[in-house]
């Protein structure tokens, strides 16, 4: 299924936050949503929903986790036991709940800057503290980054209780290869840490690449692991607030099963339906959409090339956010701001990520060829 951005008087009849934060003139390019019309069989159910006035409460997770399971099982060749699988409003509430088991009042839980920023959030929220080991530089690998497993071990033997795994790796579209997955499960297991694996850009993997969910690792994964996802990304629903919670063990389900029934219950109804019929209904314009990511990923490569030489991108591995390097341009270490200004676009400050995004941006990918396009020359005009 071919799967095309919207224009942009369509989009901009949008009410979200990536349509209200700025003013017309500012191209935005900075949170991650998509600029692709929904999945029609997601859509149709909706308004089947709406027609219906089946606007109340959850009852329970009805079909999801076996739809999801099946999806699971197709795309990744994993299939999670369904008596372990339950349903919240979004990951966020998903990671923060997870933890509030999980830990106590002052401990340590890892991050791994450059991350998704609300980590700091989450793990402040749950009432811990932050130990962040940051990716290294890795020249060898696809993305240039990779897990500092010596770092993130002692990290765990100093007392950390919990990591959070972002994985595919937002901002980076970074894929956790199995072999260090397995080796943070076999850390975790040692030190007997609970690893939160934040999932939700699954779904977008690329085409010919391979995503290994890190319950589906061993049997040290499943003890000391949970993961938390939702269709929200793969699907455009952030909105809809539904996301999945997953354990494969009687101490990890018991984590699960200890939480508040309003936990569950905050559920959408309307996010529990759109969810159900993206995952079992829509994976043809799943694909369509993540071909069209992949374009914009080479056409970024092609534009930076010509147009900011001096600018550099790994081309993400998943999902649809691009992690630009600015640094060779001069522009200090929050060079997100100066292109806000001067050339009209909207990015996400590297430094929101942490210490090790001094210099970089964050660009959303899920936008038209022409946005895309226009987003690049305008910042070129402003490059040395």
């Amino acid at each position: 299924m071919n799967v095309e951005a919207e224009p942009l008087e369509t989009l901009r009849r949008r009410t979200s936050v990536k349509w209200t934060e700025y003013p017309p003139e500012v191209l935005p390019l900075f949170v991650a949503e998509m600029d692709y019309p929904l999945a029609p069989g997601l859509s149709r159910v909706l308004h089947e929903r709406i027609a219906a006035s089946d606007s109340g409460y959850v009852g329970s997770p009805g079909e999801l986790p076996v739809v999801f399971a099946d999806f699971a099982e197709r795309r990744w060749g994993w299939r999670p036991a369904l008596g372990g699988i339950r349903t919240t409003t979004d990951v966020s509430v998903a990671i923060v709940e997870t933890l509030r088991q999980a830990i106590r009042p002052g401990d340590g839980v890892v991050i791994t800057s450059p991350v998704y920023p609300p980590f700091v959030e989450f793990v402040n929220e749950a009432g811990a503290v932050v130990v962040d080991v940051p990716l290294l530089d890795a020249a060898d690998r696809p993305s240039g980054y990779a897990l500092d497993l010596p770092g993130i071990d002692r990290a765990f033997a100093a007392g950390a209780r919990a990591m959070l795994l972002c994985h595919p790796h937002n901002p980076l579209g970074l894929i956790h290869p199995s072999d260090d997955l397995e080796a943070l499960a076999a850390g975790a297991a040692r030190h007997d840490v609970l690893v939160i694996s934040d999932e939700i850009h699954a779904p977008l993997v690329h085409a010919g690449e391979t995503f290994t969910p890190f319950l589906s690792i061993s049997d040290a994964a499943r003890s000391h692991g949970v993961t938390v996802t939702s269709a929200s990304k793969g699907f455009n629903l952030a909105g809809f607030k539904c996301a999945l919670m997953i354990a494969e063990s009687p101490s990890t389900v018991a984590l699960l099963d200890a939480m508040s029934f309003e936990v569950g219950a905050r559920t959408s109804i309307l996010g529990l339906h759109a969810s159900i019929a993206g995952l079992r209904d829509d994976e043809e314009w799943l694909d369509g959409a993540i071909a069209a990511i992949q374009a914009s990923a080479e056409l970024l490569a092609v534009l930076l090339a010509a147009k900011l030489p001096d600018a550099g991108c790994r081309p993400p591995r998943a999902g649809f956010l691009a992690w630009l390097d600015l640094r060779r341009l001069g522009w200090g270490d929050a060079p997100a701001q100066r292109i806000l200004d001067e050339a009209k676009v909207a990015l996400v400050p590297g430094l929101d990520f942490g210490a090790p995004g001094a210099g970089f941006a964050r660009l959303n990918l899920a936008c038209s060829p022409e946005v895309l396009t226009e987003a690049i020359e305008r910042i070129a005009r402003i490059a040395p």
